[in-house]
């Protein structure tokens, strides 16, 4: 398929209460309202190619953005590759997930994520965080580097209150990430989340409750699944 036939496939699914839906939770024009499910019948013909999701990515459109994460061939993916992506990613739900998969995919996902976390632009470290907490539910533990992990930790405790919407949700999932994901950390990781309380975000129609840490990380191991890694982050 070419981008010229996604792009018109893309455009006949779209829905017009989808795409209202989506502007109204940081989705950014242009898009078309495609649901998931929708991508992923296109997803499913392509497979994976590295070069059609860079050209996807490229067109700027937020549901092409989407459908590039779920196609894209992440141990291709270049350093370039992955900062160019997060710098176009305004959309939350390209920073906050799209680009955070391929990342945590790529050779490049902690040494970029660390950067990513210092970026004063709120989609860039929110990418950052959502980044690394794909890689601890991905990795093995042995090819994680827990003392820097352990410092993260502490750097949510005492950034999160004044850092941004997206940024807390993303520091939010990071932390109910290593509870669950990394046994070693799950006693620091329940600490945290303990100290974080209940992290909310946004303002009026908007405004919502982010997941409690603290409940999912306990949930987790009620159900014995503490460590028990995933074998993929996209969806």
């Amino acid at each position: 398929m070419t981008v010229d036939e996604i792009m018109a496939q893309l455009e006949s699914m779209g829905s017009e209460s989808i795409r209202k839906i989506f502007l109204k939770h940081g989705v950014k024009e242009p898009v078309f309202g495609v649901k998931v499910e929708q991508l992923k019948t296109i997803q499913k013909k392509i497979k994976v190619d590295y070069q059609l999701a860079k050209d996807l990515y490229a067109t700027g459109n937020a549901d092409a953005m989407y459908l590039a994460g779920l196609i894209a061939d992440d141990q291709k993916m270049t350093k370039a590759d992955l900062q160019t992506w997060v710098k176009q990613a305004v959309s939350h739900n390209i920073s906050g997930y799209t680009v955070p998969w391929v990342a945590a995919g790529s050779k490049w996902g902690f040494e970029l994520a660390l950067k990513w976390i210092d970026a004063p632009q709120e989609h860039v470290a929110a990418a950052g965080w959502a980044t690394l907490g794909n890689l601890v539910s991905l990795k093995d533990d042995a090819d994680l580097d827990l003392p820097a992990l352990k410092s993260l930790l502490s750097r949510v405790v005492k950034t999160l209150p004044s850092a941004a919407d997206r940024v807390r949700q993303t520091m939010n999932n990071f932390v109910v990430s290593v509870g669950v994901y990394v046994p070693a950390l799950h006693g620091d990781a329940m600490d945290v989340a303990k100290t974080m309380g209940v992290v909310k975000m946004g303002s009026g129609e908007t405004a919502c409750t982010v997941r409690d840490a603290a409940e999912q990380i306990q949930k987790a191991k009620s159900k014995g699944i503490i460590g028990k890694k995933k074998k993929t982050v996209k969806c």
